[in-house]
């Protein structure tokens, strides 16, 4: 597969100014995805993707990106021509490439209806998101849209949306009115059946708005499963400057990311779609079985780490791999409690060695503060889940409790120390509130599994006895101790 053009940082000192990246002058596609949320995932995984299957296969499949919240990319992205490089660092070398695929940044906010413009352009036929678990506007536990959103309260008092979910059906209302095609709404977030639950979502909000809209979307729209894979941690001011040392360039949209990748899409689109297989995504008619490995394996054992590690005094992934008590109980938790939770095709055994082998990458400086955001948002598809099947198999869980009072002890704003954690939570003020006015490990577990939004009724009934004494072992002894005395360490 032709991975662009690559370069490698000699180490020679950088001049005062550098000049900014350029188109280099390649044929570039006009645009066919309208894509929201353009943050360092997209730009690390998604976008080479569709470019490598545009130059291999070719097609109008560029993309118009689109952001909800901040102006940040677009402002960095446009004097370069909407071009920017991606590093991929290995431990042994760092290679650069540049992303030419991009054809427009928008930033919502500012112009709502130049958005629904775009998504109401019949060359427009595929609109793909990542946009984290908020994003959605729903609620974890359930699965559905949270109807008291302020972003869907406001989109439901009029035509100019704020939320991922109202651009989505305005903008399917306005190629409906227009007597064209739906767009294929291809979610690219780390959720558990992200395409079916995009459609729900879709649907709940559209249906609020016109039944009609609603049946119209049930029977004609499309929203594939995709499951996702590539670590792609924050970029830093030194890995700026360190991708400057490479290519000669400054790029304040560079992205840092691992070498490996894996995408899994379900082939069902509205109105065609790139050639993606030809470039090695796996397209496939069910992606229940490598979304459930990925999100329980990788993202579970992500969360994990987070909180643990953090608790611990880590700050990186790599750095809480190393200490031999979290590896450990890293290891115990795939083999014992995650493991037997998934299902064939899955070997649990070699991709946890993958794994492993990924976490260890010093070169990707993964941060757990950055994983460990909205855990509100994360816990039910990462951890919950899992804890649900191996209660309903009559498995000890013990592992998947521990993470689940880390999480506990670190949204109280508090590590080991005394020391402040900045919480960045849709419920951190609830979070702090409900940890600050506990006096016992028994009230604090209550006050959180009383969170809906979190826990639902089932699973806070039969998780509360036992996990009320691995809380009070993680306060009494500390994260490492709790987790060493649960795998042997």
């Amino acid at each position: 597969m032709s991975m662009g053009r690559f370069s490698m940082w000699t180490g020679a000192g950088l001049p005062a100014e550098l000049p900014r990246p350029a188109p280099s002058g390649r044929p570039r596609p006009r645009p066919g995805i309208l894509h929201l949320g353009p943050g360092a995932f997209f730009r690390a995984f998604v976008a080479p993707w569709i470019e490598e299957a545009v130059a291999r296969s070719g097609g109008d499949w560029g993309i118009i990106a689109v952001s909800l919240k901040s102006a940040t990319a677009r402002d960095h992205m446009r004097a370069q021509d909407w071009v920017y490089t991606a590093a991929e660092r290995a431990p042994e070398e760092t290679r650069t490439r540049q992303i030419e695929v991009i054809r427009e940044v928008l930033v919502a906010p500012e112009d709502p209806a130049a958005v629904l413009d775009r998504l109401a352009d019949p060359a427009i036929r595929i609109a793909s998101l990542t946009v984290t678990e908020k994003g959605y506007c729903h609620d974890p536990a359930t699965g559905r849209l949270n109807r008291n959103h302020p972003d869907i309260r406001h989109d439901l008092d009029g035509p100019l949306p704020r939320s991922a979910p109202g651009f989505l059906v305005r903008g399917l209302a306005a190629r409906r009115k227009a007597r064209l095609p739906p767009f294929t709404v291809l979610s690219c977030d780390n959720l558990p059946d992200n395409g079916a639950l995009t459609r729900h979502i879709v649907l709940d909000l559209a249906g609020m708005i016109d039944p009609g809209l609603a049946d119209w979307i049930a029977d004609q729209g499309a929203f594939p499963s995709t499951m996702v894979d590539r670590i792609v941690p924050a970029t830093t001011d030194a890995d700026l400057a360190a991708i400057a040392g490479l290519t000669g360039r400054h790029d304040p949209a560079a992205v840092i990311h691992e070498p490996f990748r894996q995408w899994v899409v379900e082939d069902r689109f509205a109105a065609g779609r790139p050639d993606l297989q030809a470039v090695g995504v796996e397209m496939v008619t069910d992606v229940a079985p490598y979304e459930l490995m990925k999100l329980r394996m990788l993202n579970g054992a992500h969360s994990a780490l987070a909180y643990l590690g953090y608790l611990a005094g880590h700050r990186h992934v790599s750095a809480a791999v190393e200490d031999p008590v979290l590896a450990a109980f890293i290891r115990n938790l795939w083999a014992r409690e995650i493991g037997p939770t998934l299902v064939p095709p899955i070997d649990p055994g070699a991709y946890s060695k993958a794994l492993f082998h990924r976490f260890a990458n010093p070169a990707i400086r993964h941060s757990l503060w950055q994983i460990a955001m909205d855990g509100s948002q994360k816990l039910p598809q990462r951890i919950l889940g899992t804890l649900s099947d191996a209660i309903a198999a009559g498995r000890p869980a013990p592992g998947l409790l521990l993470v689940v009072a880390g999480w506990m002890r670190y949204v109280g704003g508090r590590d080991e120390s005394g020391g402040a954690i900045e919480v960045k939570d849709p419920l951190a003020a609830r979070l702090k509130a409900i940890a600050d006015a506990a006096r016992s490990p028994e009230e604090t577990v209550r006050g959180f599994l009383a969170l809906r939004e979190v826990f639902s009724p089932a699973i806070a009934t039969r998780i509360a006895a036992p996990l009320t004494g691995i809380y009070a072992a993680l306060i009494r002894d500390g994260a490492r101790a709790a987790a060493a005395r649960l795998s042997g360490a």
